[in-house]
């Protein structure tokens, strides 16, 4: 599967060691890479992130956006209820120890509903008299624990920026 993820330009799209910040599905010192299931997912958690809701502020991003394969999605699931896994900062305990409690299970990583993007926000485009919104569908991220560099990744923006109208599909803080 093609799998997204927005990066800084100037750093390469995974990290190779453990950063210091915590995120939803690691505490500060654990390796986890965070990967959307379509490129609106992917910008989705940039704004949720950054705490972007003014479509003036989405001018002056410049992301890279990278396209990677993934070999298959992994299987395991968070068995936590959808509020906490798309809840806000408060809900990140929980998520960390159901990823603590799958990566101790011998798991690679697991597959989530999206916490950024609202249900059904996520959707491409087909062209069918004009360039129209394909169907809506639910985003996913998928998440791989530990260094990965078996990951193959191609850029796709080198300094990119949402559409604004992305902003009424996000879930924000």
């Amino acid at each position: 599967m093609i799998a997204f993820r927005h990066a800084d330009p100037r750093f390469p799209f995974l990290r190779e060691s453990a950063g210091t910040t915590e995120g939803r599905w690691n505490h500060a010192g654990e390796l986890a890479h965070c990967f959307s299931d379509t490129p609106d997912g992917a910008w989705a958690e940039f704004l949720r992130h950054e705490e972007i809701t003014d479509p003036e502020d989405i001018r002056h991003i410049r992301r890279a956006l990278w396209a990677v394969q993934i070999k298959d999605p992994p299987p395991a699931s968070p068995a936590s209820a959808d509020g906490v896994l798309t809840g806000g900062r408060a809900s990140w305990a929980a998520c960390q120890r159901e990823a603590a409690r799958l990566r101790g299970a011998g798991e690679a990583g697991l597959t989530a509903p999206s916490a950024a993007l609202t249900r059904g926000g996520a959707h491409g485009f087909r062209v069918e008299g004009g360039q129209r919104p394909g169907p809506p569908r639910d985003g996913v991220t998928i998440v791989l624990f530990g260094s990965r560099p078996d990951l193959v990744g191609w850029q796709a923006a080198a300094a990119g920026r949402p559409d604004p109208d992305l902003l009424g599909r996000v879930r924000h803080y």
